[in-house]
């Protein structure tokens, strides 16, 4: 029995004293109405014989249900083993039957699809904030154009570890949008300088902020690089997703450092070349006309 109360809700369950509990024939002395109205004792509608039955019955959604408990092999993804199983389900089970993921499966199931709208949403992210940096909507655009080599690496470094796209990895990636990007701002930041306040042309200050920030980037990118070292290497409990998640890192800041020392400075000179181009056009617009 369930009633509410004082805005709260409670349940009420109701037994026989002990003494009128002990044994099986004890459940003939509870009275039941019958289609008159009248009450009379339980034993004289049924005779009560003891059977076995599971100890605790589950139910899912009110209805009964048993918990499969299971996990997926080397070398395969756990949404793969969530498709078979569901192939399974499907071949094998009659139509009176279903099945529902619940716990961490179902949270999977329901999170499916997300990672692409989480990668572009963390570049839209660090584009507007870098377009509030520079005060400019193409220059952020040279230091985006990074990240791939960043992912490219960290894709590389799962390859040759041959672990899975699994979760970890994804927020790798995440994460190296905003590592991969810290890096070319060193150089993009610099360069931005010279060639507005120094009056040097875009490959000069390119190549000169490349030389002078050359020190600051390998001393970021190899503290990132050496800090993300142990997860790589962890053992205990829990160690493949936080090797998952180093190995992602780690691949990916050694190719956004490598690769990014030589095409940053390239990236930004093409960028900037355009936008000089638009500034052109508009300050020739505005000149007025001698008549």
């Amino acid at each position: 029995m369930i009633f509410n109360l004082y805005g709260k809700t409670f349940q009420v369950k109701l037994q026989a004293a002990s003494e009128y509990r002990v044994s099986t024939e004890d459940i003939g002395l509870l009275d039941v109405r019958d289609k008159n109205g009248n009450m009379v004792p339980l034993n004289t509608l049924l005779i009560p014989k003891p059977s076995f039955g599971p100890q605790v019955i589950t139910r899912y959604n009110m209805y009964q249900s048993a918990t499969f408990l299971g996990d997926y092999g080397d070398g395969y993804s756990s949404g793969q083993a969530m498709a078979a199983m569901e192939e399974l389900v499907a071949s094998s089970l009659p139509d009176a039957f279903g099945a529902e993921w619940t716990g961490m499966s179902f949270q999977e199931q329901a999170a499916a699809g997300q990672a692409p709208f989480i990668f572009a949403l963390g570049a839209i992210f660090v584009y507007l904030f870098l377009a509030a940096q520079y005060e400019s909507f193409l220059l952020p655009i040279s230091v985006i154009l990074s990240v791939p080599f960043a992912l490219l690496g960290a894709v590389a470094a799962n390859w040759m570890r041959e672990y899975d796209n699994n979760i970890y990895t994804q927020i790798g990636f995440v994460l190296l949008i905003g590592l991969a990007s810290k890096s070319s701002i060193l150089i993009v930041e610099f360069a931005k300088v010279k060639h507005e306040e120094h009056g040097l042309d875009r490959f000069e200050s390119a190549i000169e902020a490349a030389r002078l920030r050359f020190r600051a980037i390998l001393m970021t990118a190899f503290s990132d690089i050496f800090g993300w070292f142990p997860l790589i290497i962890a053992t205990g409990a829990g160690m493949l997703s936080r090797r998952a998640l180093g190995t992602a890192v780690w691949g990916g800041m050694i190719a956004a450092t490598v690769i990014g020392l030589f095409f940053v400075p390239a990236l930004y000179v093409m960028v900037q070349a355009y936008a000089d181009w638009l500034n052109k056009g508009k300050t020739a617009k505005s000149e007025p006309v001698n008549k």
